[in-house]
């Protein structure tokens, strides 16, 4: 018997049975739409915490100064005194280091004629926009020559240009930080807030000296930020930078490190790593209703060859072989996984573009995820419609022909 002679008789078949056909699709249908749906949430936040991670840079590193113990009282992370920026400086020179950018932190009251607010101030050097890819939204950023010259001036984030001056550009007006004055030579553009909630845009940037000299009166800094060649390269830099920082603060072996490393292509790794597995739980979970309604499909095909037996016993008396029997029974199966695979799909786009609209959940569809659940649709139709065509096929044309 020919394909196109099978698929007629299968199209018949169901069709006899409408009703019944389509109950039976629909377990399909939502278990594709399940998966697809499913897969789209796990992946779109997998997505957005991707782009958290990009913002935040995952070939980047950073050193802070370690803890102090004073009479048996641990400071904390931050209590050493020992960083300074000729250690940053001897960074810069390590192989896969592409930019240094030694700064120091503080909280003042910035005060604007008659206007103030509390905000963070930063001492920061040129290679601080390059090594935390933060660009200009207008004006200049800082240069080495108010850094050698401990310049007032400084650059403004989002948040506090805002706060200050509203809709007007705060470009060329004077700033009092700490008694202070400098002069706006920038703004920085919106950076948005940290995975853990903090806002950087609330921020003022002056030149590290100015800040180490003017406003704190130290010597040491508080942080460098290091940007490597690429996320693996980034690994081999940390064990080059804590070798050469032991070296230069004469460390010996038995000595604890005097500050503290941090890589972000780890942090990278592991809520990639959870994101990816959030997603195939996501999909494992969808794809239970996809084997329900292969085991619809399976007794359903069942009571259809329990009721065509007569009708297998007399098509075999006319010739019909058993693998005629067995194709037309398999092709049933599979055009109702197919035809619920495409509804499916259909119903699980849908679905995901609805949560994408009337939700902040991030939804990221892929061709991949549709094509998959597709085939897994198809699979599920030979698999469970194999026994009932199987079943079919064995009869005895006989005992099928005597069959009420």
């Amino acid at each position: 018997m020919s394909w196109g002679a099978a698929l007629q008789l299968a199209l018949r078949a169901l069709w006899r049975n409408k009703t019944r056909a389509a109950l039976t699709a629909l377990g399909v249908i939502i278990g594709v739409a399940s998966v697809i749906a499913m897969v789209a949430i796990g992946s779109g936040a997998q997505q957005r915490i991707a782009e958290t991670l990009e913002n935040l840079g995952t070939n980047t590193l950073v050193i802070r100064p370690g803890t102090v113990t004073r009479g048996g009282v641990r400071t904390g992370a931050g209590g050493q005194t020992s960083l300074t920026r000729e250690d940053a400086m001897a960074i810069a020179e390590l192989r896969d280091v592409v930019a240094v950018a030694p700064s120091v932190r503080s909280s003042a009251q910035i005060r604007y004629r008659g206007t103030n607010w509390g905000t963070s101030v930063e001492g920061v050097t040129p290679a601080y926009v390059d090594v935390r890819s933060w660009p200009l939204a207008a004006g200049a950023f800082i240069t080495e020559q108010h850094v050698l010259g401990a310049g007032h001036v400084c650059v403004l984030g989002q948040t506090v240009a805002r706060e200050l001056f509203g809709l007007a550009s705060p470009l060329g007006e004077t700033l009092v930080v700490k008694g202070t004055a400098c002069k706006v030579i920038g703004v920085m553009a919106e950076k948005g807030a940290t995975a853990w909630g903090t806002d950087q845009d609330d921020a003022v940037f002056m030149p590290i000296t100015t800040v180490q000299r003017k406003l704190l009166g130290i010597t040491h800094i508080h942080r460098i930020d290091i940007a490597t060649s690429g996320r693996e390269a980034s690994f081999q830099a940390l064990k080059d930078i804590t070798r050469l920082l032991r070296s230069r603060h004469r460390l010996t072996g038995e000595d604890a490190d005097d500050f503290r490393s941090y890589n972000r292509a780890e942090l990278a790794q592991s809520s990639e790593e959870s994101a990816r597995v959030f997603s195939w739980l996501l999909g494992s979970i969808a794809s239970v209703s996809l084997l329900v309604g292969g085991i619809g499909i399976m007794n359903i095909m069942l009571v259809s060859v329990t009721e065509r037996t007569r009708e297998i016993g007399i098509r075999m008396a006319l010739g019909a072989r058993r693998r005629d029997i067995l194709w037309q029974f398999l092709l049933e199966a599979l055009l109702l996984s197919a035809a619920g695979g495409v509804l499916g799909i259909l119903v699980g786009l849908g679905g995901a573009l609805a949560v994408a609209r009337f939700s902040e959940l991030p939804v990221s569809i892929t061709a991949a995820s549709v094509l998959i659940a597709f085939l897994f649709a198809g699979l599920v139709g030979v698999f469970f419609g194999l026994h009932p065509a199987r079943k079919a096929a064995q009869l005895r044309p006989i005992e099928a022909l005597r069959y009420e």
